[in-house]
């Protein structure tokens, strides 16, 4: 059988969200089933490492697709020629974009709605891509994979589709991901935050993260307590500079709020394992990685208790309302002070995670990929 699989978003030193669910599953299904071809196609030179056996056919499509006027030439007429091409059986897409002009059977990966439910976080022409785009693809898919039962339900209502067309394949946690020694929290906090502890949120920064709330609730909790506990944000910008955003009038306290950009994924390990609390307050999220991630290395989780977060984190993280700046800075409080609290997340966080397993959602996935061809 020729499989082929879009995988422009699997890019070195670059795996997000969606980069390293293709990772994930790709590298499993691929190594356990050899007696398959798998035509990956990039939008660029590709990386030797996610050609994960023999095989796998790595192709390079033009043009590179980082903009909607190069999204529709790359799908509709690069991929749907490379496909015909290559006489593919399946075309499976990890990333949600897909081509409408060719026949052959779809399985499409959809990761969440957000253009849907917040396009306001979106520039005009992605914003008009996106809720023109996608309907189209989700109409057009053969069948289709999400990350999240809230997911499910969400594209099943808002497309009118059969939901037992729409398959449910869970996110996991990275191998690498533990509890951190001591010497290795000491030396992380040492060169993060001054050896201060401090309270992680994970970025990209973009207005669904809702860090302006994240950075005004930190500001209200350090007013009030006097801690010397600091802010410790990552990642990139997405579309335009949206840290610009945040701003603090207190200098005391705009000191104790850091910015570290994009990390490498062996720093952002070190970083989650040495934090006080992961900071994970989403307006809107199709899962979740990092509350699994800071769940593995033993972290508390103050996250939001809208979109699928809650699914994710189960009863092992303190919910808020991340509309509310009151609810955030309370919780960063409570965390803070009640050490039994910390450790009955911990336990509970251990026990959350045994839901989910990289090895189970492969498998899940290759029965998704099946059905397709049914």
């Amino acid at each position: 059988m020729i499989i082929a699989v879009n995988t422009r978003l699997l890019l070195k030193n670059r795996l997000e969200g969606i980069g390293r669910f293709s990772f994930e599953i790709l590298r499993r299904i691929t190594m356990g089933h050899p007696e398959h071809t798998f035509i990956f196609f990039f939008d660029r030179p590709w990386d030797p490492q996610f050609i994960f056996s023999e095989n796998i056919i790595p192709v390079v499509l033009f043009p590179q697709s980082r903009h909607p006027f190069l999204w529709y030439w790359y799908f509709e007429f690069s991929v749907t020629a490379a496909l015909k091409k290559y006489k593919a059986d399946i075309f499976i897409t990890t990333d949600g974009w897909l081509s409408t002009r060719t026949p052959v059977k779809t399985l499409q990966v959809l990761h969440d709605l957000h253009y849907e439910n917040h396009p306001e976080f979106l520039p005009w022409l992605v914003r008009k891509y996106y809720r023109y785009f996608f309907p189209k693809f989700v109409r057009k898919a053969t069948r289709i994979v999400t990350v999240s039962d809230f997911c499910k339900n969400e594209i099943a209502s808002r497309y009118r589709l059969d939901r037992n067309l729409i398959d449910v394949v869970y996110n996991s946690t990275r191998e690498e991901y533990g509890p951190l020694t001591p010497d290795e929290i000491d030396d992380t906090r040492q060169q993060y935050s001054g050896g201060v502890p401090y309270f992680l949120f994970i970025g990209p920064v973009h207005p669904r993260k809702n860090l302006v709330n994240a950075v005004s609730a930190f500001v209200k909790y350090k007013k009030e307590s006097g801690d010397k506990a600091k802010l410790l944000v990552t990642g990139a910008a997405m579309w335009r500079n949206f840290g610009g955003m945040v701003t603090v009038s207190e200098p005391g306290i705009l000191q104790d709020i850091m910015f570290t950009g994009y990390l490498q994924d062996e720093e952002l390990r070190k970083v989650t394992g040495a934090a006080l609390s992961l900071l994970y307050v989403s307006f809107y999220e199709g899962f979740g990685i990092p509350v699994l991630e800071a769940m593995s290395c033993n972290v508390p989780v103050i996250a939001s208790n809208r979109s699928a977060i809650p699914e994710v984190a189960g009863d092992a993280a303190l919910l808020v309302d991340p509309g509310s700046v009151e609810e955030i800075a309370d919780a960063m409080a409570v965390i803070r002070r009640d050490d039994d609290l910390r450790r009955s997340l911990v336990l509970k966080g251990a026990r959350n995670l045994k839901r989910f397993s990289w090895d189970v959602s492969a498998a899940a996935f290759w029965k998704s990929v099946v059905q397709t061809l049914a």
